[in-house]
Parts: structure tokens; sequence; C-alpha cells
């Protein structure tokens, strides 16, 4: 029989909640675990009848609870960070940047002189919050375009580009970090510097020994190399600024770890698919499986591009083929197939769809989650740059010296600038002096004046830039200039600010967040070969200020 005396349900000594108004602290999406954690740790100081134990050290003066009153704080303290959640720690950094992004109003409205009753400024001040948090949020997405272009002033004659590296030989990439603090450069010569925006003080990378990139897997040199090349051909840093990739001749991606600048070395089962976990425990206590740089690619790497916010890592290279990796562990993903001819440029935003342009005249935009890709076809030349404008537009360069803006909606430009960086005179030196010439005596790649200034190596768009979620660009050539463009959103088009003098080829572009300044990385040579040379040149990272109206 079933008794009649229903058991009350137990809630360990503690009475439910009532429930109060829904707000977002009382929401469980918000909700701070902390005061749980808080509950516990003051129930086990109290006995079995709900009475608090209290010492009797303390009970009888007040010196004991003095003494010992700091250490146990910092055991509180302790005890509290230990115990803290990733979603506690989520919402501390929150509420952090929040109240910087307070103080930071507040003091706006402090020096305009703006005075309110308390309860009208705070409200005030909390809509101003909310504003500016989602702008930021609506930048970083792309949905946003800030109208920079129009606000930068034309540098005068003095403020021109100022040399903030140098290297000793051509610059081939320059990257920034989140905070435009810092930056990054990498050079033929195989040198990696990792430098100061401010004051250009420098720090270097040093390579590991050949015998111990061996021990962690690098394969032997192609053809009659007797020795690894590390020239470095790409580069680019994650958006938490934790690893740098770089990569090169040697055909492999080397990480970084940009706090302690050491060469991190990564686990890559190569060649051993098939085995089993067994086996591969036992060749790995045995020394016979070790960790070692990522492996995969048969043909130089030229391009990489992190995923922002995020350490999924994308490698072009020239055995046209795009790799996936993960950073964080230290794995291979997949491989990406569709381009016909080697890949040079790649570029990534927020979302899982890269950008990438190859010698096959072609724009590929994989859409990794879906596996899918949509090609876009130039006119007529080889692409040598790209880059993203948003999510629905992209910037690329050729070797016809044309500039072309593309949009997903199309498969052709919808809007080219021909002859971007035409070469108004060409120096006899440029042509004949400082040519490369082959044993024959031939100029190499039959480079030779001609009609067309446009035609020349001088005058292929190397490098484009666009600064984030704006309306700037820039772009860089070997005529001696960097030039700057206003993307026309309501008129898809794009128009032409000012030039930038800056000899040498300019191989790399990086703009500051804010767009305040413009890095580029230049030298006497190309970046992918040496098909044209300026020797009067300087080999080196230069930095271009600007001032907004």
């Amino acid at each position: 029989m079933k008794s009649k005396t229903q058991k009350k349900p137990s809630y360990g000594g503690k009475k439910p909640r009532k429930k109060s108004r829904s707000s977002l602290i009382d929401d469980s999406f918000f909700a701070d675990k902390s005061k749980n954690k808080r509950r516990r740790f003051n129930e086990e100081e109290k006995g079995d009848n709900g009475d608090e134990i209290i010492d009797s050290d303390v009970e009888s003066g007040e010196e004991s609870l003095d003494d010992g009153s700091d250490q146990q704080e910092e055991k509180e303290e302790k005890e509290f960070e230990e115990a803290e959640t990733a979603e506690e720690k989520r919402r501390r950094i929150a509420e952090a940047y929040i109240h910087k992004i307070r103080r930071m109003t507040e003091k706006e409205r402090e020096e305009a002189g703006e005075e309110s009753e308390e309860d009208e400024r705070e409200g005030y001040r909390d809509s101003l919050v909310a504003k500016i948090l989602q702008q930021e949020q609506l930048e970083d997405s792309g949905r946003v375009r800030r109208l920079i272009a129009s606000k930068i002033i034309k540098p005068e004659s003095g403020d021109e580009f100022r040399v903030l590296v140098k290297h000793r030989q051509s610059v081939t990439a320059v990257a920034l970090l989140e905070d435009d603090s810092k930056g990054f450069s990498a050079s033929k010569d195989g040198s990696i510097f990792h430098w100061d925006v401010e004051s250009g003080q420098r720090e270097k990378y040093v390579w590991p020994a050949d015998d111990i990139l061996r021990s962690q897997g690098l394969r032997e040199p192609q053809k009659k190399a007797i020795k690894h090349s590390k020239q470095v051909l790409a580069l680019d840093v994650s958006s938490d600024g934790r690893y740098l990739a770089t990569g090169g001749l040697d055909r492999h991606v080397h990480l970084w770890d940009i706090r302690t600048r050491e060469h991190i070395q990564v686990l890559v089962l190569a060649g051993t698919r098939t085995m089993t976990f067994y086996n591969y425990t036992k060749l790995f206590l045995t020394g016979q499986i070790t960790f070692q740089a990522f492996t995969g690619h048969m043909g130089p790497v030229s391009c990489l591009s992190f995923r922002r916010g995020t350490s999924e890592l994308f490698s072009g290279s020239y055995d046209r083929t795009i790799k996936i990796w993960n950073c964080e562990d230290r794995a291979y993903i997949n491989t990406l197939f569709g381009h016909q001819s080697e890949v040079l440029s790649s570029d990534c935003l927020w979302k899982e769809r890269l950008l990438t342009a190859g010698r096959d005249r072609t724009l590929n935009l994989f859409k990794v989650p879906e596996e899918t890709r949509a090609v876009f076809r130039a006119p007529a030349s080889s692409l040598e740059c790209c880059c993203y404008i948003s999510n629905d537009e992209f910037l690329s360069g050729s070797d016809d010296g044309s500039i072309e803006l593309w949009s997903v909606m199309r498969k052709k430009p919808t809007y080219i600038v021909k002859n971007a960086h035409a070469l108004l005179a060409l120096s006899p030196k440029l042509v004949n002096g400082d040519a490369v010439r082959m044993a024959n005596g031939h100029i190499e790649n039959d480079e030779h004046v001609s009609e067309n200034n446009c035609s020349s190596v001088y005058s292929w768009v190397s490098s484009v830039a666009v600064c984030r979620s704006s309306d700037l660009a820039a772009s860089g050539a070997g005529n001696g200039s960097v030039r700057l463009w206003a993307i026309e959103s309501e008129s898809k088009s794009i128009r032409p600010l000012f030039d930038l003098p800056l000899n040498g080829f300019v191989n790399s572009l990086a703009f500051a967040k804010s767009g305040r300044f413009l890095v580029a990385g230049f030298g006497q040579e190309a970046r992918l070969g040496r098909w044209g040379r300026v020797s009067e040149a300087r080999n080196g990272v230069a930095i271009q200020s600007f001032k907004l109206s």
C-alpha cells in the first residue's frame, strides 16, 4: 500500500529561491556561479546544527585576528582564482572592458564640460556604452564600413615614409598585432624581426640548428640543393597575439611563440596515417617519431592567413593546394583543391571563408563548412595579390598593372582601374644597368623597354591592403610609389586619393586598425622572383603616419 504521508522534497538544507523579476544578472546565461561556490565554502565552516564554529583564539583577543587576517585573505583569493571557471573569466573580462569604455565616455563628457543630474548622466553614459559596443561589433563583423578615406589629409613633403626597420635583403611580408603596438617582418635572407611601431626597436627570431630541424621532421632539399633554404615568403599573426606563422622555400610552415620568440615544435604524423595507436606509441617512446614542423606541401609556401579570432591557419603553396591547420592542437585538418596553378596570395576574416589568388587568373572563395567554392576569373592577367574589403567585397591586383574590385554577386570584376602604377619615366638604370642578365647576355624574363609602361615588371601590382571595415585601401608596386584609394560603396568604384613616394618594390602592406598609419615592406627585388632590381632602393620596413580631419 502506498503511504498517505508524502515525503517532502529535500533541498539540501536550503529553501528554494523565489523567482524575481527577470534581468540580465538573473538570467541563467549570465549567471555567476561564484555565489554557489561561496555558499558551499561557508557551509563547510558551519556545524551540523547550522551554527558557525568560532575559534577560541579569535574570541580571546583581537591580536590573533590581525595576525592571520592577511594570510587568510591571500588564501581565499588564491582558492577563488583556482576555482574560477571559463564562464566566470569571460564575464570578468567583459565587465572590465565595459568599465573601461564607461571611464572613456565619462572623461570625454568632462572634457566637453557637459554637466547634468546624476541619474540622467548615468543613463546617457550607459546608452553611449551600448552604442560603442554595438558599433565595434558591426565593424569587426564587416557589416558597417567606416568612412576614413575622405578624412585622410595628404602628408606634406617632409612627412613621407620613414624607414623603421632595416633588412639585408628584400622584405617579403609584414604583419601587425591586433592592437597595432608591434609588427613583424620577414625577408629573403631568412631573418624574422619583431619590432615596436613607435620606437622601431627590433628583436630577432633565431632559427634552430639544421640538425634540430631535421630531427623535427624537416624534409631533404629538393633536386640538387645541398642545404635548406630559410628564405621566408609569407608570415601572419594570430588575433590573440600568441602565434606567428612563417613559410617559404623549404616547403614547411613554421610556428613561433611570440612571447618567447622561440620556434614551436608541433606534432604531425606525416606518412603514418594508417598506423595504429599502439604502434604509434611504441615508435614515439623509442624516438622514431618526434615533434616536427608542419609538413605536407610539395612546393614553396607562398601565403599564410589566420582566421580572425581563432588559431585556425591556412597555408597556400606553389603545389596548387591550400592546407588547413589547427595551431592550438598542432594538427592538420584538411586540404583544399581548386587552383590550376601556383597560389600566390590569401586572406581570411571571421567567417570560415578563405579568399585566394593564383597565377591561373582566378580568385577562389572557399566556403570551408559547406565544402564549396566560388571561382572569379580575371579578364586577362595573372593575379598577384588579394584582400577582403568586407564579407561580400574584395580587392585584387594583377601583373598588368590593374586593380580589380569584386563582389560575391558577380563572377567578373565590378570595377577595374587600369594602369594603376604606370611608369611616368623609365630610368635607364632600371632597364639596362640593373637588369638581371643571364649567361648568354640576354636580359632575364625579356625585360626590355615597351611602349606600354604598365607591361614592365616595375608596374606589377605586388601588394594591396584595406583598412579593416573602412573605405580606405592602398596598393604597391615597383614604380616608386604607394597609392591610396577610396572605395565607393554606392557607385561600386575605386577613386584615387594621392601617391606616397617609396623607392623599391613594395612587396607587402598593412594598415593600422585605426587607420592612423600604414606599414610597407619594400626592397630592391620583388617578393617571388628576381625579374627586376632597383639598386638605389633600400631593404626594410617603412611607416607612413596619417592625420585625420
